[in-house]
C-alpha cells in the first residue's frame, strides 16, 4: 500500500514538471499558428489614399457625362445650362465630402475594420452619384428621378454618418477627447440627412423646390467649421476635455 501511495506521488510530480516545462512552448507554438489580427495596427493612409481616389474617379465620370450642344452662341449655353447646373451640384457634394473625409480621418491613429468597412459603403454610396445624376439630365427634372437623387444624397449621407459613429468609436477607445467641434458637425450632419428626407415627399409635387432643398444643404458645408467656428475662437466655449491653458506672457495678466 506504501509502495502504491509512492508511485502515484511521484507520478503527479512527474507530470506538473512535465508540464511546467512543455507549456511555454506548447503555448508558443499555438500562438504562432493562429492567424494574425488582419485590422491589428492599421494606419489609415491607404484608406486616404483609397478614397481619394475613388472620388478623384466620380468627378471624371460625371464631368465626361457633359456633353458640347449643338446650338452655337448664346442659345446652346442655354440648353446646356441646366446640365451644368446639376453638374455643379452634384460636384459640390463631391468636394464637400472629400473636405470633411479628410477632416474626419485626419485625427485617427489607427483604423479597425468597422471604419474600413463603413467607409467602402460610404464610397459605393457616392459612386451612385453620377448615375443619377445622369438620370435627372436624361428625365428633365421629372418627379421621379429628383426622388432617386435626393435618395442617393440620404443613402450617402448616412454612410457617412456611419463612418463618422465608428471614427468616433475609434477615438474614445484610443483615449482621445472628442472636441466639441465634432458634437456640432454630427448636429448639422443629421440636419442634412433631414433636408434630403424633405426634400423626396415635396419632389413628387415641385421636383425644382426639391433640388433647391437638396442645394441648400451644401450651404451648411461649403466651410466645413461653419458653426463650429464660435467654439475655436470664443475660448468659454469650449469642450471639458479640453481646458484653458494659463497664460504664459506677462502682458496677458496686465490686460
Amino acid at each position: 500500500m506504501i509502495v502504491a501511495r509512492s508511485c502515484v506521488r511521484a507520478k503527479r510530480r512527474l507530470q506538473t514538471l512535465l508540464y511546467s516545462r512543455t507549456a511555454p512552448v506548447y503555448s508558443a507554438a499555438i500562438a504562432a499558428m493562429a492567424p494574425p489580427s488582419y485590422f491589428h495596427n492599421l494606419k489609415p493612409g491607404r484608406l486616404e489614399a483609397f478614397s481619394d481616389g475613388v472620388l478623384a474617379v466620380i468627378i471624371t465620370i460625371m464631368v465626361l457625362e457633359l456633353k458640347v450642344p449643338h446650338e452655337s452662341g448664346v442659345a446652346g449655353l442655354r440648353a446646356v445650362l441646366p446640365i451644368l447646373l446639376i453638374y455643379a451640384l452634384s460636384f459640390v457634394f463631391v468636394g464637400i465630402y472629400w473636405v470633411n473625409h479628410h477632416l474626419l480621418v485626419h485625427p485617427v491613429e489607427e483604423v479597425d475594420a468597422r471604419i474600413l468597412y463603413s467607409n467602402l459603403l460610404f464610397l459605393f454610396s457616392l459612386s451612385l452619384l453620377p448615375f443619377f445624376t445622369s438620370w435627372v439630365l436624361e428625365q428633365e427634372h421629372d418627379s421621379f428621378s429628383v426622388i432617386l437623387y435626393s435618395l442617393s444624397l440620404v443613402a450617402s449621407g448616412g454612410a457617412f454618418m456611419l463612418l463618422r459613429l465608428a471614427i468616433e468609436r475609434r477615438l474614445r477607445l484610443s483615449g482621445l477627447p472628442l472636441a466639441m467641434d465634432d458634437t456640432v458637425t454630427r448636429r448639422k450632419h443629421w440636419i442634412s440627412l433631414a433636408l434630403y428626407l424633405v426634400a423626396i415627399p415635396v419632389a413628387l409635387a415641385a421636383p425644382a423646390i426639391a433640388m433647391a432643398i437638396d442645394a441648400l444643404v451644401t450651404l451648411v458645408w461649403i466651410l466645413p467649421d461653419l458653426g463650429t467656428r464660435e467654439h475655436r475662437l470664443n475660448p468659454r466655449i469650449q469642450s471639458r476635455t479640453q481646458p484653458l491653458r494659463p497664460p504664459t506672457n506677462p502682458q496677458d495678466f496686465s490686460s
